[in-house]
């Protein structure tokens, strides 16, 4: 076990820059900050040294042969973009499985949603409904981010989450006989009047535009859900929730 106390160690400068896309897209690591988020990151094996302040107690776990690093406050706080973290941070691998792609059924693709904490409740979400991957089209925020992150509350370990180009993986999708879902107004047939199918892809758009005209053209279908009261629409996150729970 190791001991760093300065903020300005060469170490600490390196996990620092898992904070910047490029580095996460450069190592293929990511920052997971928590006790819950570094727990669940453990129990799937996938991180690669762990950061834990001086002022807590080490949790009681088994940590096998992960190396651990004792750090000051100071250093926690360069580590993580929350105000009050719990001072424990580990550096975790990306989920790169693309097995999914293959031999999964169920999918809910997004076409530029760029808000983090929307993608991470899709996420979340596709993980409680029992979907095999999140497919994650150009122009959406990164899989990565801190906050898509804590928002997942743990998902981003355990299913695929898959960066595609949205129209090849459509079409790849169609040759397989898998019945794929857009969702519009325009155009677009009530999510009640559509049965569950076996195997499915839904795909939720962009929260001020929607999915893009060029994805919406590819589908087999599109879907819209009724809205009853005076709202003008639904959150991207809530609407993906109802149409994954309605086709599985």
């Amino acid at each position: 076990m190791k001991h760093i106390l300065s903020a300005k160690n060469p170490q600490v400068k390196e996990w620092k820059k898992c904070l910047t896309k490029k580095e996460r897209d450069k190592t293929g690591t990511f920052l997971v900050e928590g006790f819950h988020l570094v727990e669940e990151a453990l129990k799937a094996n996938a991180i690669k040294h762990l950061i834990i302040s001086e002022e807590i107690e080490m949790p009681a776990w088994d940590y096998g042969d992960i190396s651990v690093t004792i750090v000051t406050k100071e250093i926690i706080l360069q580590l993580t973009d929350t105000e009050t973290p719990q001072g424990i941070v580990a550096l975790c691998e990306q989920y790169r499985d693309e097995q999914a792609l293959l031999t999964g059924k169920s999918f809910i693709a997004l076409d530029q949603v760029q808000d983090p904490g929307n993608l991470g409740t899709i996420i979340r979400t596709a993980d409680a409904a029992g979907i095999d991957a999140v497919i994650v089209g150009d122009g959406t925020v990164d899989i990565y981010n801190p906050k898509v992150v804590r928002s997942g509350q743990g998902s981003h370990f355990h299913l695929p989450i898959i960066k595609q180009n949205l129209p090849e993986f459509i079409e790849g999708l169609k040759e397989k006989g898998v019945s794929v879902y857009g969702t519009s107004l325009e155009n677009g047939v009530n999510y009640r009047e559509v049965p569950a199918a076996e195997s499915f892809c839904l795909i939720v758009g962009n929260e001020g535009n929607g999915v893009s005209k060029e994805v919406l053209l590819a589908t087999d279908k599109n879907l819209y859900i009724p809205i009853h009261g005076k709202s003008e629409s639904l959150n991207v996150a809530v609407a993906a929730g109802i149409l994954m729970y309605h086709f599985v």
